[in-house]
């Protein structure tokens, strides 16, 4: 039996939140050391899994199957395609920089919130979301794959609702009152959705069968499962709530603000950079890959939520007096353009969707890390409290800066690649749509300039002239993730070369070619 390297990639970073919950509370700094290795010992099983994927070969590559519960179908069943891989590369490659921005925020407070941060369990409940979200990743098993989508919300609450932003550190009631609304309602939006997918995944087992991905997919290719239209459809609208959720698309995108705001830096880019993926990933695995026919159905439907969501996400970030509720409802304007270039069903669109994930999962890190450095040193989370940094603090304030001209997508970083490809791949089908969409650029540009204008630039405020500039480890988390982001930007080749034979078989799932381009009309 070869060496299941999958399952080694997710149990690893599982083995290590136990290990970790199991230092002694007096050795928290072993606790933080533990949990930084295991995170780099699962980004290089995560290497050896991108190095060993042959994008020219099978669809689901380094497979493993074994009986688990057998009375019902199903089965412990992973395996990996471009797409994948992909996202889990990105996963592995944050959770260190996660857990080293994130250093000192669970380190004990002299408030009664005190006894709600402890060390151990910040860090072990990052290393528990890391695995769970790894296994979503892989699974090709579509109950497998429900369980874990379900479970991560489990130490994401403790996450959100236990260790939230030190800015609110004056008013120990107050902040203890906004995280817990924030974590309940993560919590119950969330389990609303994966309850009603529950219902959906029953009925994909009595239409049919198994909940193997592969099995129902080749039968419904050689024509022995028939889904009834109306079956299929409702099937399909079980699935796409529960991911449009955790996406989130609006008018189900409420819960994120919240959640983001509430939580501390490192917590906010674990949602928005990784638990958020499992949500549109989901989309092109299993809405595409199990119900294509519904999928083309309600494109044009979920096209018009996807421009509401880029439109009004930016609209709400420009006029945000909260930086990371300024990020979050950016990320939301983000999550439209990843959801458009999905449900455009052209190979460039869904290129460009796939790209995008792991794009925006890096310069959204950027951004938000810096964000919190910035805040940790000022105490508050307004825009207003700030001005002149790039004074004091240039290092700081560069970096910031080039985080956000990633979020605008400027030419040359990473994102502009991946919004390029789903404004193309947009218009190449749907013209109007993809009209619509530039609008997101130029709002884009407005909320992102505007902020960096009035926290960086002009006269020094007094709370902020003896703020220290990045620190070494703080150098040492933004670094790598800018470099990304330049590199990424110049030569996105090698990513490109990874995703696009996924993408092919996603289009031929959903019997879709791309449009021809019309000379005539061109002339």
């Amino acid at each position: 039996m070869s060496f299941p390297l999958l399952t080694a990639t997710a149990a690893l970073p599982a083995v290590g939140a136990i290990a970790t919950a199991a230092v002694p509370a007096a050795r928290r700094t072993a606790a933080k050391w533990l949990a930084l290795l295991v995170s780099l010992a699962t980004l290089a099983l995560a290497v050896t899994v991108l190095v060993r994927f042959d994008p020219d070969g099978s669809r689901y590559q380094l497979t493993e199957s074994r009986a688990w519960i057998a009375e019902f179908g199903v089965r412990y069943e992973l395996g990996v395609d471009g797409i994948g891989v992909a996202l889990i590369a990105l996963t592995a490659l944050l959770m260190p920089f996660i857990i080293l921005a994130g250093w000192h925020d669970a380190d004990p407070l002299e408030t009664k919130s005190s006894r709600w941060r402890p060390t151990q369990g910040f860090f072990a409940l990052i290393l528990a979301v890391e695995a769970m979200v790894i296994i979503s990743f892989a699974a090709t098993d579509v109950f497998l794959f429900y369980i874990f989508f379900e479970a991560m919300l489990i130490p994401m609450y403790f996450l959100i609702g236990g260790f939230g932003d030190r800015a609110h550190a004056g008013s120990d009631e107050n902040a203890s009152a906004q995280r817990s609304y924030a974590a309940v309602k993560f919590l119950l939006y969330n389990l609303v959705g994966g309850l009603i997918m529950l219902a959906a995944v029953i009925g994909l087992y009595v239409v049919a069968g198994n909940f193997s991905l592969p099995e129902i997919a080749e039968a419904r290719a050689n024509g022995s499962l028939d889904m009834a239209t109306n079956t299929e459809r409702w099937l399909f609208l079980g699935f796409f709530f529960a991911f449009a959720v955790k996406a989130p698309l609006w008018p189900l995108h409420t819960w994120l603000p919240n959640a983001m705001g509430e939580s501390t830096a490192p917590v906010a880019v674990l949602i928005t950079a990784v638990v958020d993926k499992v949500g549109t990933f989901a989309m092109l695995r299993f809405c595409l890959g199990l119900f294509p026919e519904a999928s083309k159905w309600a494109t044009p439907v979920i096209l018009v939520l996807a421009l509401i969501s880029i439109i009004y996400g930016a609209l709400l970030a420009v006029g945000q007096r909260d930086i990371k509720r300024l990020v979050a409802y950016a990320s939301i304007s983000h999550f439209g353009f990843i959801i458009l270039g999905i449900f455009a069903m052209t190979s460039q669109g869904q290129s460009g969707a796939t790209l995008y994930m792991v794009n925006h999962g890096i310069s959204t890190a950027a951004l938000m890390l810096v964000a919190g450095f910035l805040i940790s040193r000022r105490g508050s989370r307004l825009i207003a409290d700030y001005g002149g940094v790039q004074k004091v603090a240039p290092v700081l304030a560069g970096t910031f800066l080039i985080g956000g001209l990633a979020t605008l997508s400027l030419p040359g970083l990473a994102p502009f690649v991946s919004e390029f490809l789903v404004l193309v791949g947009a218009f190449a089908r749907y013209p109007v749509v993809g009209i619509i969409a530039t609008i997101g650029i130029v709002l884009a540009a407005l909320y992102t300039l505007v902020l960096y204008q009035r926290t960086m630039t002009g006269p020094v405020k007094p709370e902020v002239s003896a703020m220290p500039d990045l620190r070494v480890r703080e150098l040492v988390v933004v670094a790598p993730l800018i470099a990304l982001l330049i590199g990424l930007g110049v030569y996105p080749k090698p990513l490109t070369d990874l995703v696009n034979p996924a993408v092919k078989h996603t289009m031929s799932d959903v019997q879709q070619k791309d449009p021809k381009p019309d000379v005539e009309a061109a002339k």
